[in-house]
């Protein structure tokens, strides 16, 4: 009941908050990110504007859209022809907007460049030009990107194309490059505009089999944004065909190899292209900054709203678990023959992987952010506590049981009485074991939105930045020490309140 009013609350908040502000999204990759600044700042000065960035791969994203979260993002003519709508075959854009229609969404402004997708090697490794070389290769270690494994338009139906054998790892996309130059893997795959080709030297292989279709990079949106923030829509149309391939590597490049924040490189190409006609005027392009360091970036102005946020996320969590919890381990330890269904069910729970679980939840609640992070949070919460509570309760002196039915007392006056107190030590550990839990497994919540130091390390894998990674990765192991220490003097109080009764 409880995570259904919550799902209720802040749907209710989400629906609200929509009515008046124009929600853009992007995914966690650079391009994306910097593509989601530009529409944000270029909506700003007609409209209330929130930017929900790094969300996830496209499946994720979609639903966010879908689900009414989002109102625009950045994506791919190919991506959406072939892994949204599961066209075998490049479709006309006129057949693609009949089909997005029904869904209620809509595709418009081009943006002017083409991002395709390649595979890449390092240059000094001889021979190879084009992928249909790959196949005389069959020891070369291809290092992925899981949404390139997993998607119709990569590597399936590029394998079966070129007749490739090769089994490729999973790699993020943000430390493939680096993986590639220290010769961990042979090939990865990349986006033509990425800005770290000609950094690193890399040599792109000839797709000389036309696999692979044209990602023209256009907007994703609902066709009730337009209507809803005319003015804002009006100008963010007026970037179509603005942005020239040249324009996107060079601000990629300013984001990875400079180290200027995705906001930055946003103002500055919009400033350096010049206000249209119909549009604010912009504020002026901000000077290059210096590269910051870990502590910078560690004691940025974010870190007391993301240390908010993550310290929401999880206390409400772990309360939520200890609400549907502690019944479950009593029921376990009352009922023996439901006591192997409850500790396998929420055994189960556990074992379904934390991003397949928020791709789940989105579509099944109709929103991103917090409420599907509460209940991804909540199901990794259970076991602990169910576990410690019926143990504990399983360990109470048989002899103190019925010491307590003698004195006239009825079950429930014994479990709250005599069993609970006894059992709490035990209790507060599983409590203790889930709250510690919660606090890494809540840097997940970034993926959909919610928040929290996970936006640090999805940035930093988005730039393979490690310094951004330490500076989400530090506050979340104090902050799980911090938690841990404070449920010890919980459990040191507790014990020293058992001793003091047991000598009454």
């Amino acid at each position: 009941m409880l995570v259904i009013f919550l799902a209720l609350w802040f749907g209710g908040a989400a629906c609200a908050a929509s009515g008046d502000t124009l929600h853009v999204g992007s995914k966690r990759f650079t391009e994306s990110y910097i593509l989601g600044e530009v529409l944000a700042q270029t909506a700003s000065p007609h409209a209330k504007v929130e930017h929900l960035q790094g969300l996830g791969n496209t499946a994720i994203v979609l639903a966010a859209l879908q689900a009414g979260r989002i109102d625009v993002y950045p994506e791919y003519l190919g991506t959406i022809d072939l892994e949204i709508l599961k066209h075998r075959q490049a479709a006309p854009l006129e057949q693609i907007r009949r089909e997005l229609a029904p869904m209620g969404l809509g595709v418009a402004v081009p943006l002017g460049f083409n991002n395709t997708y390649a595979l890449a090697m390092r240059g000094d490794q001889d021979g190879l030009k084009k992928l249909s070389e790959l196949v005389t290769q069959p020891r070369l270690r291809f290092g992925l990107s899981h949404e390139f494994i997993g998607r119709a338009d990569g590597w399936p139906g590029l394998a079966k194309r070129y007749g490739l054998q090769q089994r490729p790892e999973g790699l993020d996309h943000g430390i493939a490059y680096e993986a590639l130059m220290q010769r961990q893997v042979d090939v990865i795959d990349i986006y033509s505009t990425d800005a770290k080709i000609r950094q690193y030297g890399l040599r792109v292989l000839e797709d000389d089999r036309a696999y692979f279709p044209r990602y023209d990079a256009v907007l994703l949106y609902r066709l009730d944004a337009a209507e809803r923030f005319p003015a804002a829509w009006k100008a963010i149309t007026q970037l179509e065909g603005r942005i020239s391939a040249a324009d996107m590597i060079a601000m990629n490049a300013a984001a990875e190899i400079d180290g200027q924040n995705f906001a930055n490189v946003a103002r500055d190409w919009l400033a350096a292209h010049k206000p249209l006609a119909s549009g604010a005027p912009l504020t002026a392009p901000a000077a290059v900054p210096v590269r910051d360091g870990l502590w910078a970036k560690l004691f940025d102005k974010n870190l007391w709203p993301q240390t908010r946020q993550h310290l929401t996320l999880v206390l409400v969590a772990v309360l939520l678990a200890c609400a549907i919890g502690i019944p479950l381990g009593v029921l376990a330890a009352a009922l023996p023959r439901l006591r192997q269904v409850v500790l396998g069910f929420a055994g189960v729970l556990q074992t379904v992987p934390s991003l397949a679980l928020l791709a789940l939840l989105i579509p099944l609640l109709g929103m991103i952010g917090t409420v599907p992070a509460l209940v991804a949070l909540l199901v990794y919460a259970l076991l602990p506590i169910v576990r410690n509570t019926c143990t504990g309760l399983l360990q109470v002196p048989e002899g103190l049981r019925l010491a307590a039915q003698a004195l006239g007392l009825r079950p429930w006056q014994r479990l709250v009485h005599v069993e609970l107190p006894l059992a709490l030590p035990v209790i507060l550990a599983g409590v203790k074991t889930a709250a510690v839990m919660s606090v890494g497994t809540a840097t997940i919540a970034a993926f959909i939105g919610a928040g929290g130091y996970g936006e640090r390390i999805t940035i930093g894998l988005a730039l393979n930045d490690n310094d951004m990674l330490l500076a989400g990765a530090i506050p979340a192991a104090v902050l799980a020490l911090l938690t841990q220490a404070a449920f010890e003097l919980l459990e040191r109080l507790a014990g020293r309140g058992r001793a003091a009764s047991q000598r009454v």
